[in-house]
């Protein structure tokens, strides 16, 4: 899975080239030159658009979105509230765990349209994680954190039993918990393989995506807040870690990287900024292709802070990037970046039937449709 990893394996190879197929004339409309594609938040004048979907909470900012086709989503947000869609996002059932109110849901990981995982994020007993195996008609509570120092972020999942949570340094280091059986239960990782945190650095709950994974065992986490904007790797599931500069700024509290996307376990984006609307955000997006180990700027980066990032399925150079300022696309592998909508979201997930999803602040939620 994507996120299940950044990286989506679903399906049998049958199914993902029949996807391909079907998803290849939205794909080719959506990358032609900038001269001939409309901007997306204009629907009929452009090839290619989000199309909002009434999710009926206005009310409620949407951090947290696992796609599971065009059919199926699943949203988790401020207020305790986790949505799900099963018919394209043409109805949503509030599945929220019971009680739930109080907590900030930052992430949620959906490995069917009956089986999800998501994280509450906060200090000490605010971060939880809950589980459901019914589409959200009964959730288990799986973890709840007792240390008033650590904070989760974000969580990723390798497979449908393997995944980690991360949360924000503790006593030095970032702390990592690992579930082997689908979320029901969590350990926190030895710290030994952990290099020491910068000082002030931390992560960023802004989209889900400070933490995802690519294939069986290589999972990546961005930072921010320190002298340097970091990526940190893991080859082995999240037991010993390398950490990488990029050029994104920090700095600063506000700035960092605060999204991970990676194609496969070589090619990576990295996007963000400073999230202050007031900022500007110069050298907002960083591209590798050597796992993480080197980042360079993207030559044209986002106009502003984005905090979300998905590669588009079946393309080698293709992937979008949002924020609370807008959308934007690159069609060769990160390097440049064009403005093609400006409505308000903080992620985006796409899946292998061109499933692409947006969701964000005031309820917001999209589909790309063309």
């Amino acid at each position: 899975m994507r996120r299940l990893g950044s990286t989506r394996r679903r399906g049998r190879t049958g199914r993902l080239v029949a996807a391909g197929v079907a998803s290849g004339a939205a794909l080719a409309a959506l990358t032609v030159p900038a001269a001939e594609a409309g901007p997306l938040d204009r629907g009929g004048r452009g090839t290619v658009h989000w199309e909002a979907k009434n999710s009926g909470t206005p009310q409620v900012r949407f951090r947290g979105l696992s796609a599971v086709d065009r059919d199926t989503a699943w949203l988790a947000g401020t207020a305790g509230t986790v949505l799900r869609t099963t018919d394209g996002g043409a109805s949503w059932r509030n599945v929220s765990p019971p009680g739930a109110a109080d907590l900030q849901f930052r992430d949620v990981e959906a490995f069917d349209a009956r089986r999800a995982v998501v994280l509450a994020i906060g200090e000490g007993e605010a971060s939880r994680v809950y589980r459901t195996d019914d589409g959200g008609a009964t959730w288990t509570e799986s973890f709840r954190n007792t240390d008033p120092k650590a904070f989760y972020d974000c969580l990723a999942f390798f497979d449908r039993r393997h995944g980690l949570a991360m949360s924000d340094p503790v006593d030095g280091r970032f702390r990592i918990l690992s579930t082997s059986d689908g979320g029901r239960s969590w350990r926190v990782l030895p710290a030994d393989g952990m290099p020491a945190a910068l000082d002030g650095e931390a992560g960023f709950a802004a989209s889900g995506q400070c933490l995802v994974t690519s294939g069986p065992r290589d999972v990546w986490l961005a930072t921010g807040g320190g002298a340097h904007a970091r990526v940190l790797h893991s080859a082995d599931r999240g037991l010993t870690w390398t950490a990488a500069d990029t050029p994104i700024p920090a700095a600063d509290p506000a700035k960092g990287v605060f999204a991970l996307a990676f194609r496969d376990r070589t090619h990576g984006l990295a996007v963000g900024g400073d999230y202050r609307p007031d900022q500007t955000s110069p050298q907002a997006a960083a591209v590798t292709a050597d796992g993480g180990r080197t980042w360079r700027p993207a030559a044209t980066p986002p106009p502003a802070y984005r905090s979300g990032a998905a590669w588009l399925p079946h393309s080698r150079g293709a992937a979008l990037a949002v924020g609370p300022m807008g959308t934007d696309l690159t069609t060769d592998g990160g390097r440049t970046w064009r403005t093609i909508d400006t409505g308000s979201y903080d992620t985006v997930d796409c899946t292998a039937d061109l499933g692409c999803w947006a969701a964000g602040e005031k309820g917001r939620v999209a589909r790309l449709e063309r």
